[in-house]
């Protein structure tokens, strides 16, 4: 529920601060974590499980896209923090103050880089992507884990280049010193 109150971009930016101002964190602490299991089914209907950490290069997701028709049907992210709080609501819509506990992500959304018109799986051409540039407002987010299809294998367009050859970083966070001008999405 906590995420929900920033989902919506239409909301003024007044609303959403002053929904957050009614999250309390038990003990003011936010716990980190290395490792995420994702548990998904695989194509041959059989039960199977990814491993996403944010200290390795095994760190990119998918997720269902929720645009339009003609849109890209999954979106990509790049997962910078896997975080666990305690919390207590106690703003509008709260029953009660009982503790609760939230399990979120913290990512760097990748964006689609289309072409003139859809590639069926036939035609054999990798879909491609880049990080969104880090002064966009949409280029991090919080996602909740229970939303992420599985982890997918995002490979370098080494032909493209880096982003940035002086491997000089604008977000110790992000890590984007070692960022690729573009990515192809292995299927």
């Amino acid at each position: 529920m906590v995420l929900d109150l920033l989902d919506d971009p239409n909301r003024p930016i007044q609303d959403h601060l002053l929904q957050l101002n009614h999250v309390l964190f038990k003990g003011n602490r936010i716990y980190c974590h290395r490792l995420l299991c994702i548990n998904y089914t695989s194509y041959d209907l059989q039960h199977d499980f990814d491993s996403i950490s944010t200290h390795t290069d095994h760190r990119d997701i998918m997720l269902l896209s929720n645009s339009g028709i003609n849109a890209h049907p999954f979106c990509y992210a790049q997962v910078l923090g896997i975080f666990h709080a305690n919390i207590i609501y106690t703003g509008p819509g709260s029953k009660d103050f009982q503790l609760c506990r939230i399990e979120f992500l913290w990512v760097r959304w990748f964006e689609v880089l289309w072409q003139d018109h859809f590639l069926a799986w036939g035609q054999h051409a990798l879909d491609m992507v880049w990080f969104l540039p880090m002064a966009d407002k949409h280029a991090f987010g919080f996602v909740y884990p229970a939303n992420v299809l599985r982890s997918c294998h995002i490979i370098p367009s080494f032909a493209d280049g880096r982003l940035h050859p002086d491997g000089i970083a604008m977000s110790c966070c992000a890590g984007d010193a070692d960022d690729w001008r573009r990515y192809y999405i292995n299927r």
